[in-house]
């Protein structure tokens, strides 16, 4: 059983181009580019398997790698997502 996770980011923050990349997608920087959505942020949504544990970051324009701060564990290289 796998279910769809939503990762959003506000519009803007920060400028540019925005993809999630994760152990989900083996780290593929094209794979999962965030979207504009009508409110004001932006998103993509990734299929996990159910009750596991992923970890992933968001790396922007200009190799500019960050973290989600919403995400429900940090490791100090990577957040950490449990479906």
């Amino acid at each position: 059983m796998s279910v769809k996770a939503r990762l959003v980011l506000p519009e803007e923050t920060p400028a540019g181009p925005v993809s999630v990349v994760g152990d989900f997608n083996h780290w593929n920087l094209h794979a999962h580019p965030l979207a504009a959505r009508g409110d004001g942020t932006r998103a993509a949504t990734v299929a996990l398997p159910a009750n596991s544990t992923h970890a992933f970051r968001y790396l922007a324009a200009g190799d500019y790698w960050f973290n989600d701060e919403m995400a429900g564990h940090h490791d100090g290289t990577s957040s950490h997502l449990h479906t």
